[in-house]
């Protein structure tokens, strides 16, 4: 259940403004208190009360001593810069409220000319009519054709700009080209042993070769048909 609105007004019961002058100064209370925890801020309030001798204050003498010393070690110009009364709270408010006021009737106009213009649009004449009231309509009408000119535009841009050009497909090597890659690297990796190298510095030496016609010189005995030594090939 929502609460009721209260209507900022002078109670003019004794005891109801008791009441709700004791209800509302121990919420006012409870609020400084939760300003100056959450936001850790100085604050201070003093409360003078035609039913107390004394004021109350929060949260204590000192403490309300204390920022009033540093309220007043403020310039002049610093100190009544956010200040306001009762009088200028009540002139902001109703300056606030006064712009509120003058943008629902603007609102509020614009739909009643876009009703008579739906309204001319299927066949009612504009008869009765003020001057005012053509005036407005005059300018909405212009008002709506730039949106449809704006929006025409946009479309014509559109459907004039080039399509996006799509990525070129990723290429795919063919499987034999694939392969040949990967067995690539290990055919170059490949080493020669030791004693191939050792033999063929040996060879170099002695001009052991391939001779002319069909015969072979063999390093490894005196017949030519000799077979290959076991020490390399086993």
């Amino acid at each position: 259940m929502t609460r009721k609105k209260v209507k900022l007004a002078f109670i003019t019961n004794d005891s109801a403004r008791k009441a709700t002058f004791k209800k509302r100064k121990k919420g006012l209370m409870k609020k400084v208190s939760e300003l100056s925890t959450l936001c850790g801020i100085d604050a201070c309030a003093i409360l003078y009360g035609p039913y107390e001798s004394q004021p109350e204050v929060w949260p204590n003498t000192l403490g309300v001593q204390r920022v009033l010393a540093q309220f007043k070690r403020m310039p002049e110009m610093e100190q009544s810069k956010k200040m306001v009364n009762q009088e200028s709270f009540i002139r902001q408010r109703i300056a606030k409220a006064s712009e509120q006021l003058k943008k629902q009737h603007k609102d509020n106009r614009e739909k009643e000319m876009t009703e008579v213009m739906y309204q001319c649009l299927t066949g009612k004449g504009l008869q009765n009519l003020m001057l005012p009231d053509l005036n407005d309509l005059g300018w909405l009408v212009d008002q709506n054709l730039k949106e449809i000119y704006k929006r025409i535009e946009f479309l014509k841009k559109k459907a004039n700009a080039p399509p996006p050009v799509a990525p070129p497909p990723p290429t795919v090597p063919p499987p034999q080209a694939a392969a040949a890659v990967e067995q690539k690297p290990a055919v170059e990796g490949m080493q020669r042993p030791q004693w191939f190298t050792e033999w063929l510095n040996n060879t170099n030496e002695n001009n052991v070769g391939f001779g002319h016609g069909d015969d072979m010189m063999m390093p490894f005995g005196d017949h030519h048909n000799a077979l290959w030594s076991s020490a390399f090939f086993p």
